[in-house]
C-alpha cells in the first residue's frame, strides 16, 4: 500500500487506556463511604476488596497498598534482606530503586533472549556470600522460569521476590502467579490491565508475613498504645478500594477484548520479516497486559527508534519499554554487573522492543490499520 494513502488516525491512539466503571455506579458505592465517614485505615470497602482480590488471584494471603512501589519496598523490608539482590536490568526503575532504598545493592543479571525475563542460567555466577535474594520480573506478563529460580534459591538459601506488576491474573498450569516465590508484588497503576487509579498488593503464602507486612504498611502500629516496628504509610484508602471492586467486575471482559486484538496483531504481523513477538505456551493463562513487538533492524530495514518516531505522525503512540536499561542509570552504571559485556542480551533487546497500542477500546480495524502503517515503514 502506498504510504501516502494511509491517513493518520483522527484521534490519538495511545498505548493503553484504563478500564473506567460507570460513574453512577461509583457514586452509588461512594455514598456508603461518605455515610460511614471512614476513608482509610482498613475500612469496610478495603476489607471487602482484599477478600475479593485474594479469591480472584487465587493466593493464600494478600495485603493491599497505596501503590506498587511502596508494596515492593515493604516486601523487601519484610524479608529482612541484607547485602546484595540479584535482579534484571530490563525493568521499570522501581525494581532496582526499591532494592537501593532498602540499603541493598542490586546486582544485574542478563536476560533470556526469548522471554526477556531474567535468565536463570546466569544467576548462579552472580551469587556471592553477600547475596540474600533474587528479585525477578514477569516482563510483559510472561512468567519467569519459576522452577529454576526456586531451585537456585533453595540451593543457596535465598529469598525470592517477584515483581508481578504486569502479571495480574496470570496462571501457570492453573496456579495463580502470586503463589510462587516468597512474595509477589502487583501494581494497580492506571496504566495496568487492572487498576485502582494508583495502588498495589503483595501476595504470599506465609501467614506470619501477613502480620509483618500489615504492620510495616501502617507505621508499625500494633494498637493505640504500641508501635512495634519501623513502618511506613502504605495503606490503600476506601475510594481506591471501591474503584478496585468495580474494575474487578469488568476485567475479565477486558481480557476477552484484548485477546481478539492480540489475535489480530498476530495475524497481520506474522509474515513481516524483522518483526517478532512473544508467544506464550498453552500452560500459561496470559494477563494480556501489553502487546510488544521486537524489531530486527537488519531484517526490517528500519530501527525501532525510527518506527517509534514515525508512528507519531499517524497519531499512534507506542512505548520503548524498558528504555534505557536500569543498569545504565547514573547511580548504577559503574557497578561491575552493569558492564555492557555482562549484559549483551539486555543491550540488544532494549533497542528492539516496542509496546504497541493495546486496550479493549480499540477495534480489530484499528489494529489492521496500525499494522498497515507499520508495514509501510518497511518499504520507505
Amino acid at each position: 500500500m502506498n504510504i501516502k494513502k494511509i491517513k493518520p488516525f483522527s484521534k490519538p491512539i495511545y498505548i493503553t487506556r484504563p478500564i473506567l466503571p460507570d460513574l453512577k455506579k461509583i457514586t452509588f458505592y461512594l455514598k456508603d463511604v461518605w455515610k460511614s465517614q471512614w476513608l482509610s485505615n482498613n475500612g469496610y470497602q478495603h476489607k471487602k476488596f482484599e477478600y475479593k482480590l485474594k479469591k480472584y488471584l487465587k493466593v493464600p494471603y494478600l495485603s493491599l497498598f497505596n501503590n506498587g512501589t511502596i508494596a515492593l519496598l515493604v516486601a523487601i523490608k519484610s524479608l529482612k534482606l541484607s547485602g546484595e539482590v540479584v535482579t534484571t536490568p530490563f525493568t521499570f526503575p522501581a525494581t532496582p530503586h526499591c532494592i537501593s532504598w532498602n540499603n541493598l545493592t542490586p546486582v544485574f543479571c542478563d536476560i533470556d533472549p526469548d522471554t526477556m525475563n531474567i535468565n536463570p542460567d546466569k544467576i548462579e555466577s552472580l551469587i556471592t556470600k553477600k547475596t540474600s535474594a533474587i528479585l525477578a520480573v514477569h516482563v510483559f506478563g510472561s512468567p519467569c522460569d519459576v522452577e529454576k529460580i526456586q531451585k537456585i534459591a533453595n540451593k543457596y538459601n535465598l529469598k525470592v521476590i517477584y515483581d508481578a506488576a504486569h502479571a495480574f491474573g496470570v496462571k501457570i498450569n492453573g496456579v495463580g502467579i502470586g503463589n510462587f516465590g516468597d512474595v509477589s508484588m502487583f501494581s494497580f497503576h492506571a496504566t495496568k490491565l487492572f487498576h485502582t487509579a494508583e495502588g498495589g498488593a503483595l501476595a504470599f503464602k506465609d501467614v506470619k508475613l501477613k502480620t509483618k507486612i500489615d504492620l510495616l504498611k501502617n507505621f508499625g502500629i500494633k494498637n493505640e498504645e504500641e508501635v512495634v516496628d519501623i513502618g511506613i504509610n502504605g495503606k490503600m484508602n476506601e475510594i481506591q478500594a471501591v474503584l478496585g471492586q468495580l474494575v474487578l467486575e469488568k476485567v475479565d471482559d477486558e481480557m476477552k477484548k484484548r485477546k481478539l486484538l492480540l489475535d489480530a496483531y498476530h495475524n497481520y504481523l506474522k509474515d513481516i520479516e524483522g518483526i517478532s513477538f512473544l508467544k506464550l505456551p498453552d500452560t500459561i493463562k496470559s494477563s494480556h497486559q501489553y502487546f510488544t513487538i521486537r524489531i530486527n533492524e537488519k531484517e526490517f530495514g528500519k530501527s525501532r527508534n525510527y518506527i517509534y518516531d514515525k508512528f507519531k505522525k499517524y497519531n499512534v503512540f507506542t512505548r520503548k519499554y524498558f528504555y534505557p536499561l536500569c543498569s545504565n542509570y547514573p547511580h548504577y552504571i559503574n557497578f561491575l554487573s552493569s558492564k555492557k559485556a555482562n549484559l549483551p542480551v539486555a543491550h540488544t533487546v532494549v533497542n528492539e522492543v516496542l509496546s504497541m497500542p493495546f486496550y479493549g477500546g480499540l477495534s480489530v480495524n484499528d489494529i489492521e490499520k496500525i499494522c498497515k502503517i507499520l508495514k509501510s515503514f518497511k518499504n520507505r
